[in-house]
C-alpha cells in the first residue's frame, strides 16, 4: 500500500472522532452509513462522467474523490484498505473471467 494511501487511512480513522463543526469526515460520520455510502455513489457517477466528457485532470480529481470516498466507507465498516490490497492480491494472475465465475458457484 502507498505511503500516501497509508497516511490517508490514518488521518481518516483519527477525523472519524473529530467535532462535525471541524471536519468533513468526521460529518459524514455523523450522517451515518447510508449518507456516506450515497456520497461515494456520487462521487462514483462523476467519475464516470468525467472519464466520458471530461479532460485527464477533471477526470484525476474526481478519481481522487471517489477514492477518498471509498476510504471513509471502509473506515466507518472498520474495514482497513489493506484488506482490500490482500484480496486484490489474492486475485493476481486470474482472469477476470474466472474471478467472477467463482464468486457464482
Amino acid at each position: 500500500m502507498s505511503e500516501t494511501l497509508a497516511r490517508l487511512e490514518a488521518t481518516i480513522a483519527q477525523r472519524l472522532t473529530a467535532s462535525p463543526e471541524e471536519s468533513y469526515v468526521a460529518k459524514l460520520h455523523a450522517k451515518g452509513l447510508a449518507k456516506i455510502a450515497q456520497k461515494l455513489g456520487e462521487e462514483a457517477t462523476e467519475t464516470v462522467i468525467a472519464a466520458l466528457a471530461g479532460d485527464e485532470a477533471e477526470l484525476v480529481g474526481e478519481a481522487a474523490d471517489l477514492l477518498f470516498h471509498l476510504m471513509v466507507l471502509l473506515a466507518e465498516k472498520g474495514v482497513p484498505l489493506g484488506a482490500v490490497f490482500t484480496e486484490l492480491e489474492r486475485r493476481e494472475g486470474t482472469s477476470g473471467i474466472d474471478e467472477k465465475a467463482s464468486r457464482s458457484e
